[in-house]
Order: structure tokens, then C-alpha cells, then sequence
């Protein structure tokens, strides 16, 4: 880079700031081995692997005592019915905001039976009960489908019932193959008097995960083709069944107004899920059946990542889910759950494409599990433990859902009931060429369509949340009225470590000997098993008590603090260029060195309402800490500038850490909600391997913009490569449209400035080290010859 624009560079900063003067002239004293205030760093092991393995341990200690610490968020009051339903009600909601229940699901609801001139409603039928093809509304254009039991005699109870994600609702009444009779218990309750709804769940079949327009196609489940998009905006795939599971109450609600007759939801596998929080968020359920789901959720980072719930286990486990139910009836059916061994084979291709969907496992939780789990939440509804029946062979699990789980539940929902009917005949289907791969396809294009328009339609959500309730009056005004909304991003949205107390007990030990600088390598502890490593360099021949400007350099992913002191490859050795030119620069490590290890560490802290942020911050601001204590540090000169993953840190920690008094993204700055969620650009990353890119909730209350609202009116700078493919001018010139906007607001617009390129994925240097220069008043200097001056 530096060949064929350095002496433009030279000439305007030298103009721009001759007053300033050159950098003195090395020292010829010799550097010491270590800095002053340190101890010897002796370890020898790779740090970056250290780094990683340190993080998982910190958050595998966090999982550990999640549950010991739940207590404080919940105040049950046993007095009575209405006291307890009282007192856990900011539990529920906030249960129903983790699971993604954040649209208005429709208070009058209707039940359309679906039909054609080729294909009836009328789907099967016996001697006992009817069914219907039908659909529902939900919210927007979200529908309920799926099959509508109705019993030939009285209605005794009414009962949504929800499959496994690998089974029809057909399945489950015997009219397509693949169950034995016995555990057929849509029809068992239909059977018995029940009025059933069975709604269609989406599979976790990747036959549509993907785009046509594009022709690129991911092995992703189409629950993770969901929970992807739907993430971002505060949605989930869990949330919106268990809306469509509500808003089928709501039509048994209307029902119920010619006979009040008992409500239940009853599932296996993922349908055991849903059921299980369809009746936690909605008291209107009077009981509820769970079947192959339900025991400890300390690993539910291993599960798969549709499952994945952010803050859910800092206040719940499934025992505080089920004392939610209480003192309403719950059956906990011990029996073997679906056994997922990870995602859809790759499809044939570019292996970034073909195989990026997230790993994860089920299997069958031990006896063990589930009767504690079961025992502890008996403990939590106190009075009103008798709730909780558990089902079991003598300690091991049945095969699936069956008789001894429907009878018991049935038991709980309609008190009386001894026995259960014996099974009729099997239902005929009355639909010929009837093919359930199509509902199943629209059900998911719903859900696609819907998502897809929340990137349109969450931008007035981020300016009712953010930008209509600011005012830019003044920069000072400006700063007083962020301080929530940083607050909001930091604790709400990427999650905050607690402090931890430990001191930093810095280590360093001298690895570079250059002729204007010497370089340190430096550890600095944050928490336990959480340290900072990096590389510190230190201009020669400062005077006692003089000051320098400080660079942060922070390298991508993939990449070593040693990679930005590179001439060649994409960091164009920018740590050199400035330490040569007298600045001070430090080079921390970002952890992420690709694959499974750094992304198991988000998935680890999800639950627990973290992410890798969470810790990179913390490292942040421990390296603000301890560059503010180095004798020749000017703290009012304290820069990041960061490519690719550290254009990511460039965004977020300067929004947060006040410290950083400017900062350059570089190869990264975007329109980051749309990066994340649209399936029509070949790079988003619904397409990509990077499932743990996600936020959730971010597209409702920050883009980039609003984060470098944050930053604001401190120095900050785009650097675009015009053929990065990480985003398109277009895109991130509509996205920094915002923060220019903003800066003339303050009147402040020599403050922020984007600087687009011939080139790619890279750090240019040339309009960033005037920008640079400019606001830190110190000259950078680059050899035209490509060689350090």
C-alpha cells in the first residue's frame, strides 16, 4: 500500500502538522527486559490456545453455579393462588421475552378449514372423532396449520398437541405411517372425549435453507434457518410456536364461552418443549404434558443451537420454568427424547456453505437428571408441589410418548377420568395425494417472509428507541443523554461480566529490539482464567515525563498480536508504521482463531446472558487500565483501530470504554442488522458458518449506527476497500449516512470521516494515519520506498 500513495501521506501530514516536529532520535541506552512494574512473563505454551481454553473455564464455572444463584430473582408468595400467580408474573414475562414472544398474537382468533376443489377439509375420520384440515391466524402473516380433532361425542377437555419437529400431525393419528397406535396420543385424546388441535412444527430437514435467487443452499436444519433470522430482532423459532400454540388457547378461550371445559397442551421431543413453556407463560392452561424433554440445562450450549436462549439460566432452569405451571397440573413423562447426532450432512460445495450449520446433540437425559430436576422443582412450588407428577418405568425411559403418560395426563385434566378408552378404529385419510412436505414449506416461508421484513420494518424500531427520545442540542448534551443507552447495549444486549476484583498482575518480557522502539510481550489478568496478551511498543528516546500518543492495534480473526507488525498481508505493518513514527502501540490478542473452539465459548455464554464481548470488553478495559499507569502514556491520546473482527471491536468497545478517544473500523463497518439476517446477499451470515455472529435482540434497538452514536463526538473513522467482501458501498455508505448526520448535528463533523479504497480486505493506512495525525497531533511518517524510515 504504502509504495504507491506513502508520499502524498508525508506531504499532508507534514503541512497539516509542521509546526510539530519530527520524533527524536533513538536512544542508544539499551532496553530493559521487562517493564517497570511488572514481573518476568515465563510461560512458554501458546497463549492464544491458553486464552481459549482459560475463557471456557471461566463460563463452564459461571454454568456451574447459575443455578445457586437464581433465588434472588424470584419472590413466591404461597398465601394463595392469587398471590403466587402475582408474585412470579415478572418471572413469566420475563420467561416469555427470553423465548422470543415479542408480537401481539390475535385476541379473536379464527379456525379456517382448508380445502381445495381436489382436497377436502375433511382429512381422516373414525368411528370416534373427525379431522379437519385447519389453519389459524397468529400475528401479521403468521398462520397456525395443522390437523383439528373433533370428537363424535361431548367434548370433555380440549388439548393442543405438538409433535416432535420430525413428525406430522398425520403421525400422530395414524393415518400416515411410522407410529405404533399406542403412541399415537393425538388420537388417544380425541378418542377420550378431547377436542385437539395438532399444529405443524418446523422440521429440522434442510431442504429450504437457503436462496433460489442465489442458488445456495446450507445444511442448516430449517429451525436454525429460522432461529438465525429470527434472533437478531428478539424473535426465536420457540417463540413463534408457542404463539401459534397460544393463539389456538385464544379459539378454545372463544369456545369455552358455550362451555367452560378444561385447556392442556401435550408434546414429545421438541413438541415436549414447547408444550412445557406454551403452559409456563399462559395460565389459561390448566395442564400440561411433557414427553421427552425436561431435566438440568447446564449443557444446553451442546444442544442445538435453535434451542439456544440468551439469559435464561441466570433465573431459570426447568425446574423454575415448571414452578411457573404451579399450581396448575404438570406430567413429566420420563421417556427417550429424539436422538439428534448434529445438522444435516454437508451438501456438495464450498465447505463454508455446505456445512455451515451449527453442531449440537440430543440424547436422553439419565433418570438421575430428571428426578432431581423434577424433585427440586417440586421444592420451589412449596405449597403447591403436588402439581408435579413424574411417569416412568421404574426408572428407565419409555420408548416415546404412550398410554401411561396420556392416562396420567388425562387423569390431571379431567379429575374422575379412571381408565382410558381402548383404541378405535384407525382413522382413514380422506385427502388422496396428500402431501405434508408442501404445508410444511409454507409454514416456513411464513416465517421466512416475516423475518425478512423485520429488516425493514426494525429500523423505525431503532429510531422510536434510540434516536427519537435523544437530542443533539449540543455535544455535552449529547454525552449525558447516551449514558443510558450505554448502559442498555453493555448489560442488555452483549452482556457484562461481574467485576471480578482481581488485580491485574501484569507480566511482560522484552521480544523486540528495534532501532526506534522495543517491543514487550504482556499478560494482564481480568478473571479468573480471563487474561489479556498482546504486544507493547515502546518508542526510544522519550524524555523523563514526556507523553505519547497511544495506537491500539487490534488484529482479526485467524490472526496473532505479532500478525500487524507484518509488512506484507493485510495489516500492511501499520503497528511498525506507527511506533516508528513515536507512537505508542499496543497489539492485544482477539481469541477467535477459527473453528469450534471460540464459538463453543458463545454458546456457553448465551444462557448466561454473555457473549465473546462480554469478555473482549472486560479485556479492554483492563488494557485502559494498565496503559494509564505506563509513565509515557497521554491518556487524553488513546486510539483503537481495528480490521475485520477488530473493526467489530473498533464499533463496540469505544461505544462503552470513554477511554478510547478515537477509533478506526476498518473492513468492517456495515449495515450490520441486514449483514446478520437477510438470506438474499451470498455473504450474510445466514449463509456462512459463523452461528455465533448472532445478537439477540440487537436489530430492535442497535445497528452500527446507533453504536457509534455511542462514540460520538469522539474521533471516529470508516476504511472501506471497495472489493472487501465483507459488505457493499451501498450498504455501508446508507449505514454511515447515520453517523455523519449525527456528527454536523453536534457541529463537530472534522470529527468522523470514511475513506473508501482501491483493494479489499486490508488496512489502507493512507486517509487513517492522516486521521490519526490530524486528532492526535503527532506526524506519521512512511517511506515511500516501502522501507521503515
Amino acid at each position: 500500500m504504502w509504495k504507491t500513495k506513502s508520499l502524498i501521506l508525508i506531504v499532508v501530514v507534514w503541512v497539516s502538522l509542521a509546526s510539530i516536529g519530527f520524533p527524536q532520535e533513538p536512544s542508544e541506552s539499551k532496553a530493559a527486559p521487562t517493564l517497570a512494574g511488572s514481573t518476568p512473563l515465563t510461560e512458554n505454551r501458546d497463549l492464544s490456545d491458553l486464552m481459549i481454553e482459560g475463557i471456557g473455564h471461566y463460563l463452564d464455572g459461571a454454568l456451574a453455579e447459575a443455578a445457586d444463584r437464581r433465588a434472588s430473582l424470584w419472590k413466591r408468595d404461597f398465601s394463595n393462588q392469587h398471590a403466587y400467580e402475582e408474585s412470579v408474573f415478572a418471572n413469566r414475562s420475563r420467561l416469555g421475552r427470553i423465548i422470543g414472544l415479542a408480537d401481539s398474537v390475535a385476541g379473536n382468533v379464527e379456525m379456517a378449514y382448508l380445502s381445495t376443489t381436489s382436497t377436502p377439509a375433511n382429512a381422516a375420520d373414525n368411528p370416534l372423532f373427525t379431522a379437519y384440515a385447519v389453519q389459524w391466524g397468529v400475528f401479521a402473516e403468521i398462520h397456525g396449520e395443522g390437523l383439528l380433532l373433533q370428537p363424535k361425542g361431548p367434548i370433555r377437555a380440549r388439548v393442543v398437541v405438538l409433535p416432535d419437529a420430525d413428525e406430522t400431525p398425520e403421525q400422530l393419528i395414524g393415518t400416515a405411517p411410522g407410529l405404533a397406535p399406542v403412541h399415537q396420543y393425538a388420537r388417544r385424546l380425541a378418542e377420550n372425549g378431547c377436542q385437539v388441535i395438532v399444529p405443524v412444527v418446523i422440521d429440522r430437514s434442510d431442504e429450504a435453507s437457503g436462496s433460489r435467487r442465489l442458488n445456495r443452499f446450507t445444511n442448516q436444519p430449517h429451525r436454525e434457518w429460522i432461529y438465525r433470522q429470527a434472533y437478531t430482532f428478539g424473535r426465536h423459532i420457540i417463540g413463534f410456536e408457542v404463539q401459534k400454540v397460544l393463539a389456538a388457547v385464544n379459539w378454545f378461550e372463544q369456545e369455552n364461552q358455550k362451555a367452560d371445559i378444561p385447556i392442556g397442551v401435550a408434546g414429545w421431543g421438541e413438541g415436549g418443549l414447547l408444550a412445557f413453556y406454551s403452559a409456563a407463560v399462559d395460565t389459561r392452561i390448566d395442564a400440561a404434558l411433557v414427553s421427552g424433554y425436561f431435566g438440568k440445562r447446564d449443557s444446553l450450549w451442546q444442544e442445538p443451537i435453535y434451542r439456544n436462549l440468551f439469559r435464561l439460566l441466570p433465573e431459570f432452569g426447568d425446574a423454575e420454568i415448571a414452578s411457573l405451571i404451579a399450581p396448575r397440573k404438570l406430567v413429566i413423562d420420563y421417556s427417550q427424547s429424539p436422538q439428534v447426532l448434529g445438522p444435516p450432512p454437508p451438501r456438495p460445495g464450498p465447505p463454508r456453505l455446505g456445512a455451515s450449520a451449527a453442531p449440537g446433540v440430543l440424547s436422553t437425559a439419565s433418570y438421575a437428571n430428571v428426578h432431581d430436576e423434577v424433585n427440586r422443582a417440586r421444592r420451589l412450588a412449596g405449597a403447591y408441589g403436588s402439581f408435579l407428577a413424574l411417569s416412568a418405568d421404574d426408572g428407565k425411559p419409555f420408548s416415546r410418548l404412550g398410554e401411561s403418560g396420556v392416562h396420567l395426563f388425562v387423569q390431571q385434566l379431567i379429575p374422575g377420568m379412571q381408565a382410558l378408552q381402548s383404541p378405535g378404529e384407525p382413522p382413514s385419510e380422506m385427502r388422496a395425494d396428500f402431501d405434508p412436505r408442501q404445508r410444511q414449506l409454507r409454514q416456513l416461508a411464513e416465517m421466512e417472509q416475516f423475518t425478512q421484513g423485520l429488516i425493514r420494518s426494525s429500523r423505525h424500531d431503532r429510531d422510536q428507541f434510540f434516536w427519537e427520545r435523544l437530542s443533539s442540542s449540543s455535544p455535552e448534551q449529547w454525552g449525558k443523554d447516551i449514558q443510558p443507552y450505554k448502559h442498555y447495549l453493555w448489560n442488555e444486549i452483549i452482556g457484562k461480566l461481574p467485576d471480578s476484583g482481581m488485580p491485574m498482575h501484569p507480566k511482560t518480557r522484552k521480544i523486540l529490539d528495534e532501532p526506534k522502539w522495543v517491543g514487550y510481550e504482556v499478560t494482564l489478568d481480568v478473571a479468573p482464567g480471563i487474561f489479556v496478551w498482546g504486544y507493547y511498543l515502546l518508542p526510544k528516546g522519550l524524555r523523563p515525563g514526556e507523553k505519547r500518543p497511544v495506537v491500539v492495534v487490534q488484529h482479526g480473526g485467524g490472526g496473532l498480536p505479532s500478525d500487524v507488525l507484518n509488512d506484507e498481508g493485510p495489516y500492511n505493518g501499520i503497528a511498525k508504521v506507527l511506533a516508528n513514527s513515536g507512537y505508542i502501540v499496543f497489539a492485544p490478542h482477539f481469541p477467535w482463531r477459527g473453528g469450534k473452539a471460540y464459538r463453543d465459548l458463545q454458546r456457553k455464554a448465551n444462557p448466561l446472558g454473555l457473549s465473546v464481548f462480554s469478555i473482549i470488553l472486560s479485556q479492554h478495559e483492563r488494557i485502559l487500565d494498565w496503559l494509564a499507569i505506563q509513565p509515557s502514556t497521554d491518556t487524553s491520546r488513546i486510539g483503537l483501530y481495528g480490521l475485520s473482527w477488530g473493526g467489530k471491536v473498533a464499533v463496540r468497545v469505544p461505544a462503552l470504554l470513554d477511554g478510547y478517544r478515537l477509533s478506526i473500523c476498518s473492513g468492517d463497518f456495515n449495515e450490520w442488522i441486514w449483514k446478520n439476517a437477510t438470506t438474499d446477499w451470498a455473504n450474510s451470515y445466514m449463509l456462512n458458518p459463523e452461528y455465533e455472529m448472532f445478537d439477540f435482540n440487537l436489530g430492535r434497538t442497535f445497528n452500527y449506527g446507533e453504536m457509534v452514536a455511542l462514540i460520538a463526538p469522539r474521533a471516529f473513522m470508516v476504511e472501506r476497500g471497495h472489493d472487501d467482501g465483507v459488505g457493499i458501498d451501498e450498504m455501508v455508505a446508507f449505514e454511515y449516512a447515520k453517523v455523519n448526520r449525527l456528527y454536523d448535528w453536534l457541529r463537530r463533523p472534522e470529527m468522523t470521516s470514511i475513506a473508501y479504497f482501491n483493494g479489499g480486505h486490508e488496512i489502507n493506512g493512507i486517509a487513517s494515519c492522516e486521521f490519526i495525525a490530524k486528532h492526535f497531533k503527532r506526524p506519521i511518517y512512511i517511506d515511500k520506498t516501502n522501507e521503515n524510515p
